[in-house]
């Protein structure tokens, strides 16, 4: 195996394409922007011979931000056949840091949204797409790399390599694939199996042959886990934002269940009813930075399957002074009630940045559903409607700007 450091090009022989990045992508379609016209000109400027690198790799994100995710991806892939490195915009033409991330080809949702995090900064951000049997291009001098790939089924070949260039990296090197790895649902809940305070729902790996056999009463829950019982939480394996996530009450609904998907591994968990006295369901997604948790968002809604985008917040003045009351009071109330729990999920998890989506059982304890480095963090909210939400997603971003600038610096220092 070679030990040696990976080498720093000269900036001539770096070849970068700049690219209008996925942030402000999802920002124009998140504001109701038409996508369409711009994804109708580069297919043309594409056709012509005139399209550069940076504008097929924002082609492969408009078309998945279109809905065509098989088709982003397959542009994606014949852009990265031939190009690895691209640029995001920068606030600044003079940046004062210069960070690499390491990206895996997937989806958008699959690797860390590390543009909305950087991208009102001084800083230059460059992603490094690591495709697994092909080597590494020239690399371009950088201040701070940072792993931004998921713990996806999808991007755990390049995560092994990102593991195997760890030791080589020759700057710091943030978020360590091999800690990335244990976010998967089922390892998650052995990682932290213990904490107190802290209640993770035990999560198994289950086959559609296993569930078809629980759904003809051929073998029972009990079988799996002996205290598993109807009702259970069943998703696709490797699925994201709630695509495939059911509530099934007994073996009729896991029938109908099974008819309706073509996947063949699932995650199955206890269903754990965390309404609240109201009978609302609040769910929490919390940013952690260097082990300091930060509130990023509160959604209330009446169904316990949440997401910010189902919950209505935007047509509710009353959810959102209760939004607006935990981001204030976040540090002395709820990160102080569950802060031995916050602490351990930190240390155990150890990964630089990451994210968790929570809840507060009926015991009060902390609920965790999962933990993620590329869940979105973002400041796309209208600040007319949410003027309470700019301040909290500034605090998130200056954490994490000055955590990649330590890292740098203390580097420097340590090479003086």
């Amino acid at each position: 195996m070679d030990h040696r450091p990976l080498e720093i090009a000269d900036n001539g022989d770096v070849l970068r394409a700049d690219r209008i990045g996925f942030a402000k992508l999802a920002k124009l379609a998140f504001d109701g922007c038409d996508l369409r016209p711009m994804l109708q000109t580069t297919l043309r400027r594409i056709g012509e011979g005139m399209a550069s690198a940076g504008e097929t790799i924002d082609l492969s994100v408009i078309a998945q931000l279109l809905g065509n995710k098989q088709a982003g991806l397959d542009i994606q892939s014949q852009v990265l056949s031939a190009q690895r490195l691209f640029r995001s915009p920068c606030a600044s033409a003079y940046p004062s840091l210069r960070v690499l991330a390491l990206a895996a080809a997937m989806d958008v949702g699959g690797n860390t949204p590390i543009e909305f995090l950087v991208e009102d900064f001084d800083i230059e951000l460059t992603t490094l797409y690591v495709v697994p049997g092909t080597s590494l291009p020239p690399l371009p001098d950088h201040d701070v790399a940072i792993v931004v790939a998921s713990d996806s089924e999808e991007c755990r070949d390049a995560l092994k390599e990102m593991a195997a260039l760890a030791s080589r990296w020759p700057r710091p090197l943030l978020n360590a694939p091999d800690r990335i790895g244990n976010l998967d649902r089922d390892k998650l809940c052995r990682l932290l199996r213990g904490v107190p305070g802290l209640e993770i729902p035990e999560t198994l790996v289950a086959s559609r042959v296993l569930l078809e056999r629980l759904a003809s009463g051929a073998m029972a829950l009990s079988d799996i886990a002996s205290d598993l019982a109807f009702p259970i939480i069943v998703r696709p394996r490797g699925s994201h934002a709630g695509l495939g996530l059911a509530k099934i009450d007994d073996r009729a609904a896991l029938i109908g269940y099974l008819a309706e998907r073509n996947e063949e591994d699932f995650f199955i968990s206890p269903f754990v009813d965390y309404s609240d006295a109201d009978g609302q369901f609040r769910k929490y997604r919390l940013a952690f930075v260097e082990g300091r948790p930060f509130a990023g968002h509160m959604a209330i809604a009446a169904q316990w399957n949440i997401w910010y985008l189902n919950a209505g917040m935007a047509f509710s003045a009353e959810k959102r002074r209760e939004e607006e009351q935990f981001m204030r009071n976040f540090d002395t109330e709820f990160a102080h009630r569950h802060r031995d729990a916050l602490r351990a999920i930190a240390d155990r998890v150890g990964l630089d940045y990451f994210t968790i989506d929570c809840a507060e059982n009926k015991r009060g304890e902390l609920l965790l559903f999962e933990a993620d480095n590329t869940a979105v963090v973002h400041n796309m909210d209208s600040p007319d409607l949410f003027p309470y939400k700019p301040p909290q997603m500034r605090m998130i971003f200056d954490a994490f700007a000055r955590m990649l600038r330590r890292r740098a610096r203390d580097s420097r220092e340590r090479a003086a």
